[in-house]
This record gives structure tokens, sequence and C-alpha cells, in this order.
């Protein structure tokens, strides 16, 4: 079984704790790797459990067991819905109309409803049974089976048990009578007694078969009722019985094949088979009209038993998912029609041990197809279709070939294999992410650190445990911080409050972060912290950069001190996929040259030049250019332990940064195309980074927008490929910019200092 490849995220990681300090990081990476392989075998072995699990289960006989494949075939029933039942089979229902009306037809005109005279109370008399096998077997059907225990004289006399004593002895070679299982209870305890039908009525050629049904588990009837007797094998004292389905077929003369298995093929819920009210037979107009003078019983075998609501003979059943019961006849219809069409459904394997050895098997080669997936989520997923597919499968040998197979512990395990790999694969990943946040905590200080914390999501409670740990540290014993409002990759910023002047007024306090804390590398970022403090008090004075109020060193560490900007970022203003017009665009390319001509004319170059680091500053609406910890002193020289290179870091952001600066050649000319690639932008509305180049490597844009010949003229040149041939000089594009007509009335004019809404 091949380890899973560590994540992208966990590799990233990795790959920047090996960059922070080789010697604990390799003695974190061996634990985390020892723990990392432990994890995975924990994987393999949780996935053997359920593989025995399951077998052991499925071989236990467990109640618990039972009850769940019991309910998978409810739901088999309810997913496959009703099917056509036999049309040789018929219900004659003593429902709720058959006990009602005939009472009341009666009482209202006895003479005329005379016919009806056996039917005028329930239970019925004798006679009426007699008159309606009488009638039903001259019609043609082909047996009559009778629901209802004949087992204590009429209470309407002797002269009514005779007839129907008449009546089966012509016509009982095609009649079937019921008889009962009952508990009886006696001073010794309780045992089980055959209520079968009075001895009159049992002629030599009368069939009697015993109703019960056994009841499973779940509280539901499932098996053939010829299955309730077997429970009885042992006790030679009990009288054995055919079943009342046995005994209608042996009436009918039907000779139906062995049955395969034990358990009722359901056609559908209560209400499948046709039902024909009882007393529709003895009332002549219904007689001779839709049940065609008797032609409708011909070659049928007719059920008569009670489906009245008031009657006790309902049972909950296995095509029902819920408790909704059946009654009593209709279930010997089910089963009547199971008997004679050959389609009783049967276990496949019927020894509990070889369900076991099934399961085992089928569990066990589905794991091993599980474990050979690579990643977790995929195992997972995995094991879901596998589940699924057996699911199927069980459902198809279920509904085509009648026979059951273990079906729910099996789905469940296969599933469970594959959450058991995904729930180790997260703990694994928790283990390794716990390991190196410990090692992120430990060099904090540390610029890769904070350059990961600030851009993977799943690490913003670090972020958030930072700003709590400082929230109310006082820098300096001057500046109170408030809360951080962001890291990058050399530094970390805050809002803080200045507890030494009235009103207590909020500022911006970055701080610089060294990527080292060694004694060479502090003095080496002490140059360099007041080299960049020397040049943001030069920058400062001008009224479109912030302020520089201090700066400082503390423990090793620097800060500066700046003016807070009370606006917000101009990238709210350029959203993704929404283009703003000409005259607003010229604007801000306008502001921001103006600005940059500034910051040129101090030898500085900005390097980060983007949306986000550019303020709108509510109070007047001017653009103010902010973030100056990428800038580089155009007249510094490489220092003597650096090496001998005209290069500088690459810095800079995906699509505003020129090629030259990313390969760490900044010039003036890198600040024009940013800002340049910003005026693009808020022409087209796409990011820099989606615009395609042509041939020779530049930007294709004026494509994606209405735009003067002019401007696009200016834009073109400020994003040149080839930065000699780019503007200079803020001043040169400046220049151009303004020549386009009266530009600054224009803009002015129409424009202002309009303050966008917040």
């Amino acid at each position: 079984m091949a380890e899973e490849p560590t994540s992208t995220l966990t590799k990233n990681y990795v790959s920047a704790a090996n960059k922070l300090s080789s010697k604990p990081t390799k003695v974190t990476s061996t634990a985390s790797a020892r723990q990392s392989r432990w994890m995975l075998r924990l994987g393999h072995l949780l996935g053997g459990a359920w593989v025995m699990g399951a077998a052991l289960l499925s071989a236990s006989g467990w109640d618990l067991v039972e009850l769940i494949e019991k309910k998978t075939l409810s739901g088999f029933f309810q997913l496959r819905g009703p099917i056509v039942p036999p049309a040789d089979i018929v219900i004659l229902a003593i429902d709720d109309q058959s006990i009602s009306v005939p009472a009341q037809y009666y009482k209202t005109d006895p003479k005329q409803y005379a016919y009806l005279e056996t039917l005028k109370s329930f239970p019925y008399q004798r006679a009426a049974y007699a008159q309606v096998i009488t009638k039903l077997i001259k019609a043609g059907a082909r047996s009559v089976a009778v629901d209802v225990v004949f087992d204590m004289p009429s209470s309407y006399g002797a002269t009514d048990d005779r007839q129907l004593q008449t009546a089966l002895q012509k016509y009982g070679s095609k009649v079937a009578l019921a008889a009962v299982y009952e508990n009886s209870q006696t001073h010794q305890g309780s045992f089980m007694q055959l209520t079968d039908p009075q001895k009159i009525f049992r002629t030599g050629s009368v069939s009697i078969g015993s109703v019960n049904f056994p009841v499973e588990v779940d509280g539901k009837v499932h098996r053939l009722a010829n299955e309730f007797s077997k429970s009885f094998a042992e006790d030679s004292l009990m009288e054995k019985l055919a079943s009342f389905d046995e005994a209608a077929l042996t009436a009918a003369q039907v000779n139906y094949p062995p049955p395969k298995g034990d358990r009722i093929y359901f056609w559908g819920s209560a209400g499948t088979f046709e039902q024909i009210p009882f007393w529709h037979v003895l009332e002549p107009e219904n007689w001779n009209t839709y049940l065609q003078q008797g032609n409708f019983f011909k070659d049928k075998i007719v059920l008569i038993g009670a489906t009245d609501q008031l009657n006790n003979d309902y049972h909950p059943v296995a095509v029902s998912n819920s408790n909704k019961p059946m009654s009593g006849v209709e279930i010997h219809a089910n089963a009547i029609a199971t008997l004679m069409s050959g389609k009783a459904i049967a276990p496949a394997i019927r020894s509990l041990p070889l369900q076991g050895l099934f399961v085992l098997m089928l569990v066990g080669s589905t794991t091993l197809m599980i474990s050979r997936r690579k990643l977790s989520i995929n195992r997972f997923l995995y094991s879901l279709a596998l589940s699924g597919t057996w699911g199927g499968i069980s459902y198809g040998l279920f509904v085509y070939g009648q026979l059951i197979f273990p079906t729910t512990v099996p789905m469940i395990a296969i599933a469970m294999t594959g959450l058991s790999y995904l729930g180790t694969s997260v703990a694994r990943e928790s283990i390794r992410k716990r390991q190196l946040v410990d090692i992120f905590q430990r060099y904090k200080t540390s610029a890769v650190v904070q350059e990961i914390i600030s851009q993977q999501n799943d690490l913003q409670d670090l972020i958030q445990q930072r700003d709590i740990a400082l929230s109310g540290k006082i820098l300096a014993r001057r500046y109170k911080i408030v809360k951080v409002l962001g890291s990058g990759g050399f530094s970390e910023t805050y809002i803080a409050e200045d507890t030494q002047r009235p009103g207590n007024p909020q500022c911006v306090v970055k701080q610089l972060k060294p990527a080292s804390t060694k004694p060479e590398a502090l003095q080496l970022a002490r140059r360099l912290f007041n080299s960049e403090a020397q040049t943001l008090e030069k920058l400062g004075i001008h009224d479109q950069i912030p302020q520089l109020l201090a700066y400082f060193e503390e423990d090793d560490e620097f800060y500066l001190v700046q003016e807070r900007i009370i606006g917000h970022p101009l990238k709210q203003e350029l959203l993704e996929g929404r283009a703003i017009d000409e005259i607003a665009a010229i604007k801000i390319v306008r502001d921001l040259l103006q600005t940059l001509t500034f910051v040129h004319k101090n030898n500085v170059i900005h390097r980060d030049i983007k949306p986000s680091n550019i303020m709108r500053r509510h109070s007047d609406g001017k653009l103010v250019l902010i973030d100056f910890g990428a800038v580089k002193d155009a007249t510094i020289k490489p220092l003597d332990d650096q090496e001998q290179s005209p290069f500088t870091i690459g810095i800079g952001t995906q699509g505003y940064a020129p090629s030259e600066q990313c390969f760490g050649r900044p010039h003036y000319s890198s600040d024009i195309y940013a800002v340049g690639m910003l005026g693009i932008k808020a022409l087209t509305g796409v990011a820099p980074r989606e615009l395609n180049r042509d041939a020779d490597g530049e930007i294709k844009w004026s494509n994606r927008t209405q735009v003067s010949h002019s401007l696009a003229k200016v834009l073109s040149k400020m994003v040149l490929n080839d930065f000699k041939q780019r503007y200079q000089s803020a001043s040169e594009a400046l220049e151009d910019l303004r020549a386009i007509g009266a530009i600054d009335d224009l803009v002015d004019s129409q424009y202002g200092y309009h303050i966008p809404p917040k």
C-alpha cells in the first residue's frame, strides 16, 4: 500500500520551515515523518478493523444486524414501487361497506331486501358464506379460500351451521378454510394451541391451513405462513398444519414449484390486489352488472377475508417502509401469488459463517482497491462509490433474482473504510500543521514566516492570536497598539494611539523585521533602517505621501511611525470586470504621476505601486501613495558584504511590476510602468495579469475598451516592455498627458476632488 503524498500546502510549509533553521527543522521533520507514517498505518488498521468487524457481524446473526438488513429490504420494496399483481387472484373483502350497507338496506325494507337477511348483522350468518361459496363455484371460480375461522357454533343456531356444512360437502374440494395457532394461558404456563374449524366443516375434501405469519425483529411480516409452524418442529405434541396459502392452492389444484425461498414477494402496499365488496355477490344488480353474472370470478382464486377498520387482522409488512399495516387477507394474496409465480425471496447465502466469509471477501477486496488511491479525499469518494455500487448490485439481485445478499453492513463498512482514511489524513495534516506552527512561533520574526502567515487562510488563527497578544502593547513608552493592520514579507503594520499627544490621535506603526537576529545582520538592518527613515522623512513633506512622525529601535526591532490616512484603498473603486470612464482614469493617472514626480526627484523608486497601496483620502478625495516598504534609493551602491552585482531583490506585484524589476533591476520607468498598468486596469476592468501580449511582447489592451487614440498612445508608451523606450521620468509622462487637450480643466471641472462613497 503506497504512502499518500504530502499535500501541496504542507510541502510549502515544510519548504519554508527548512529555510528557517536546519537542525531543529530536521529533528521536527523526522518526528513529523514518524507520526505521519504511524497515522497512515492507523488508516490501514482501521480499514482492516472494518473488514473484520463487518464479517463478524454478518456471521453473528445478531438481532441488530437482522433489523438493519430487514429495513434495507423494506427500502428495496419502496424503491421498486408497486407492480401489477396476478389477475387470477381476487379478494372478496368484508369491508366497512359490506358490514354497514346491507344492514341498513335490510332494516329499511326486509321484504324487498330479503336476499340480504344473512348480512343483516355482523358476524354474518354461516348461510351467507354458504351462498357466496355456491355462487362463486357455479360461476367457475378456481377455488374459494375463506380467511375466517369457524371454530365455534353459529350464534344463529345449528341450522345456520348445517347450511354451510351442506355447501362444503358439495363444493369442499374447491374450498380452503382457515385455522389459527393461538397462545393459551394455563396455571402451568403459556403454550401454542391450534384452533381449527368445527368438526362438521372438516370434511374429507376441504383444505385447511393456518393463517399465522411469523413476525421478524423489525415487527413486520416478511416470511411465508408455512414458516410459522416450523418453529414447532421439535414439539412432537403440536399438530402440524399446512399454511392457508398452500391450502388455497391445493383447493385450486395448482401445481406450483417448490419455493426457493421463505420470504413473500410483495407486489405492492395495501390495495394493490383487486378487492370486491363481499355483499356485492349477494346483491343481484351488482352481480348481474359489473360482476357479469359471476363471469368476473371465472378461473380465479377468490380470497374471502376482513379488511374493515374495526377488525384487528392488520399487520406491518416488509413492503412498507413505515408501520403502515396490511390486512391479513391481502398478505395471503401476496403469499399465494409468490408461490404460484415461484418468486419467493431467498437468502443467497443461508449459512451464517458463509455470510461472514462472503462479507470478508467483499469488504476486504474493496478496501484493497480503496487503499490504492493516493489522496485520502479520493479514497473517501471511491469508498462511497463502491458502497453505492454494492447497494445497486444488491438491489438488482433482489428485484430480478429474488435473492438477498448482506447489504447494509458491507455498505457501511466500505464507506467507513474511506472515512477512516480521510480522518487519519486530516489528523496527519493537523499534526504536521501543529509542528510547523510551533516552528513559525519560534521564528516569528522571520520574513519567510510572516509571508506565509499573511498568504495562507488556514493560518489566520495565528494572526488572531497575534492580534490578541499585541493588543494594548506600548512601544517606546508612547505608542499603544490598537490592532494589527497587516503583515508582509519584511514588515508588520499596526494602528496605534499616540498616548503623549492630546486626544491620543491614531497613527500607523510599521515594524521592520530583519531576516536574521545575528549581530552582523542586525548591524546591516540598522543601517538600512536609518536610510529608509531618512528617505521617508524627505518624502513625507509631500501632501499626498504619509508623513513620518518618528522612528526608533526597541529590543533589536525597528519601528517607523507614520501619519494615518483616513480613507479607502483605490482597489475598492477599480473592481474586477468593471471599467470606469476615460476622464476618471486620466484623473487617477495624473494624480499619481504628480506624486511620482516628487518621489523620483528625491532619487527614490517606489517599486510596489498598485491599487491596494493607493488610498483615497476621505477629507479631500486626493490619492495618497502609501507603503514605501519596498522603496529603493537609486543613489545607494551595493554594500561591500553583498554580492558584487547590479541586481537587487525582485520586489513587486504580479502584473504591475515590469520584467526588469522582477529580475532585480528597477528603474524610474518601472514605477511609470506600474502607473500605466493601473490606468489600463481602470479603463478595461481587466486585471493586468490577464491581459495578453503580442508577438513583440507588448500588452494588447486597447481592444478591451473604448479609449481615445491620444490617451491610448500615452498609456501604451508607459507600459512598453523595454524600459528604455518608456517615459524616463514621471514629469515627461505627465507633460504628454496634459497635452491631450485642456485635460486639467476638463478633469477638475468634471470631477474636482469628489469623494467616492465608502
